[in-house]
């Protein structure tokens, strides 16, 4: 498939298509705050760490997203076990501070729906490596979502992350395999690297489940299950990632 990635920075009139772009992103996971409060921010501050991937005809069908930000700096130098949250976190602490960047977070890859299975995830991981790179950096860090873990929510991701194929050595989780053949290396778990918490009218709305009785609950889309409090009213959702360091 013929593409052209180029970052937000160069095309900013793509800004708009972006966002629109149709996904499978579950529901609930846009009610993350620190998502919600820092994945525009990187649109209109760091425009140049985005990449936006268009087809043949200049429709939009990806997107990537990555922050600098400083590792080596007191109370960090190890990659955080709040993973995506911490990371944006870190970002743009950064950036309000004016430290020096030393490494970069991808952040997001997405690709339109109307595309999956043509190997642009793939290429989308590859050009932020390159975008990193040519912004000077030498390492490229991604909290990783392993898009095989919502099948077995019950499993243990300390165990997942490490799984391999006796067939090759390479990771079982297909995601986490193409970050390791791209050069990545998996480094650590990051147990509660995103965290979405509702009302049980929320995680009802958002899932069309009942919430109706105190105790673990499976959620589509979920790598594992959401903890539910009938009594309190509420739901905690807590996501673990898969840190992958990428030498550059």
């Amino acid at each position: 498939m013929d593409l052209r990635i180029t970052t937000l920075a160069e095309r900013p009139e793509l800004e708009g298509a972006m966002w629109s772009m149709k996904d499978l992103w579950p529901e609930f996971m846009l009610y993350d705050p620190v998502g919600w409060a820092n994945m525009g921010r990187i649109a209109r501050e760091l425009p140049q760490y985005v990449l936006v991937a268009t087809d043949a005809e200049g429709e939009v069908v990806a997107r990537g997203f990555s922050v600098p930000f400083r590792l080596d700096a007191d109370g960090r130098r190890e990659l955080p076990d709040r993973g995506w949250d911490e990371v944006l976190m870190w970002a743009f602490s950064d950036l309000r501070h004016g430290r020096e960047a030393d490494t970069v977070s991808a952040i997001e890859i997405t690709v339109d729906t109307s595309v999956l299975g043509r190997g642009i995830s793939h290429r989308m991981l590859a050009a932020l490596r390159e975008n990193a790179a040519g912004l000077g950096f030498k390492e490229l860090v991604a909290p990783v979502r392993p898009n095989g873990k919502h099948r077995e929510a019950g499993a243990s991701i300390h165990e997942y992350a490490f799984r391999t194929r006796a067939s090759d050595g390479l990771p079982h989780d297909p995601w986490l395999r193409v970050h390791v053949r791209a050069g990545g290396t998996i480094e650590a778990v990051a147990p509660a690297s995103m965290t979405v918490s509702g009302s049980l009218g929320q995680w009802r709305a958002w899932t069309g489940l009942p919430f109706d009785a105190d105790g673990p609950v499976e959620v589509p889309g979920a790598l594992v299950p959401v903890h539910c409090e009938v009594s309190r009213g509420y739901a905690v959702y807590v996501e673990p990632n898969v840190w992958v360091r990428h030498r550059l």
